[in-house]
């Protein structure tokens, strides 16, 4: 049984005059335990979309989303909530950090809804000195480079130490030496702690980096 597997996916999103104006369709796509695989494909092609309705941020349409034996796309909005905190870590785009909290703070907060047998300020504290971000601890994020506000990113997604971990473009919002660099101790992180890496993103540089590359137009349909 594989980690990840989705069946007959569909999701429409936007309407211009009653008329969908993006649907994404997945016949089968299945993602093993232990795997890296960066996703391809140029903006706009549902990438992203893709990604939410893996970790049940937006609900499928039709079909389904199995992850570690759950169909993700048949709970509740309450319970694909509680699901991803506890079993996937996100890494934004955009990072999504909370403004007004340290960053030792944002990494907590991504074990905040999940049940830790652990304590979760020492994991956030490791996690970040183990980035590189052992002097910016107390740092909120406007005080941050955006490439340290990535890491505190990173460090958050993984604090639950989850089975698969989600990132979305990572060279979208720093230069290239320095997103090659995080993707790099993202991955080495992910392995220690057995977490499943799917990266999705459109830069050759990132899918140069993993053996396991598919476009999104391999297993997408019109």
């Amino acid at each position: 049984m594989p980690l990840l597997e989705i069946t007959n996916l569909v999701k429409r999103l936007g309407r211009n005059n009653s008329e969908h104006q993006f649907t994404l369709r997945i016949p089968h796509f299945t993602l093993e335990q232990g795997t890296d695989l960066v996703l391809t494909g140029e903006s706009g092609s549902g990438k992203t979309t893709l990604l939410n309705v893996i970790c049940g941020i937006i609900a499928a349409d039709e079909g389904a989303v199995h992850l570690l034996d759950t169909n993700i796309s048949a709970l509740s909005e309450a319970k694909r909530d509680r699901f991803r905190a506890e079993h996937i870590g996100i890494v934004y785009q955009t990072f999504n950090l909370l403004q007004g909290f340290s960053a030792l703070e944002n990494v907590m907060m991504g074990a905040a809804f999940a049940k830790s047998k652990f304590d979760i300020s020492a994991r956030a504290e490791e996690l970040l000195v183990r980035l590189g971000l052992k002097d910016r601890l107390r740092n909120k994020p406007a005080e941050l480079s955006v490439g340290q506000q990535q890491r505190v990113a990173v460090a958050r997604a993984l604090i639950s130490k989850p089975a698969l971990l989600l990132t979305d473009e990572p060279t979208a919002s720093i230069d290239a030496r320095n997103s090659i660099m995080v993707v790099e101790e993202m991955r080495s992180l992910a392995r220690e702690q057995g977490s499943t890496l799917l990266v999705v993103s459109h830069d050759t540089n990132v899918a140069a980096m993993f053996s396991a590359t598919q476009t999104i137009h391999d297993f997408i349909v019109p």
